[in-house]
């Protein structure tokens, strides 16, 4: 089967390329009050394999497919292994081709998760929040005091 180029704007990527998706445990603050929902995002060869190594994690589980599963045309189909509540992360479609690319570049990458199977032994942990709508308000007290002479030629 030839390769079919799967977005117009990314001529290097094909129905048959490998990526990982995993499922993240994210919170979201609305009203004063913290929702837990789960997320949908591909995991880069670079992140996959520090997870892999056992340092905590949001994401419960992940599944290697060919972005053809995932994809029909432009629109996404979500995988069977995730629940019907989960939800896709923001800018989906470019974090996707920039994860398979990092597979393409790192092809012994894709030997942590075999194409087709589930991975589920990630150092799960919550206890740190992934807090998806966190606005970083930046003030004058957040500045550095410097000593007068810092920028001078003495």
């Amino acid at each position: 089967m030839a390769s079919v180029t799967l977005f117009s704007h990314a001529p290097d990527i094909y129905t048959d390329d490998y990526c990982v998706f995993g499922l993240a445990t994210c919170f979201f603050r609305e009203d004063g009050e913290i929702q837990q929902v789960e997320i949908l995002e591909p995991i880069p060869s670079a992140a996959l394999e520090a997870l892999i190594k056992g340092i905590p994690t949001s994401y419960q589980k992940a599944v290697a497919k060919t972005l053809g599963e995932v994809f029909t045309a432009e629109t996404v189909k979500m995988p069977v292994e995730f629940p019907e509540t989960t939800k896709l992360c923001e800018e989906f479609n470019q974090r996707v081709i920039a994860a398979s690319r990092t597979y393409k570049r790192r092809t012994e990458a894709q030997t942590h998760i075999p194409l087709g199977t589930m991975y589920d032994q990630f150092n799960y942990s919550i206890e740190k929040k992934r807090l998806l709508n966190l606005e970083n308000v930046v003030t004058t007290e957040d500045n550095v005091k410097q000593h007068a002479y810092t920028n001078q030629v003495l």
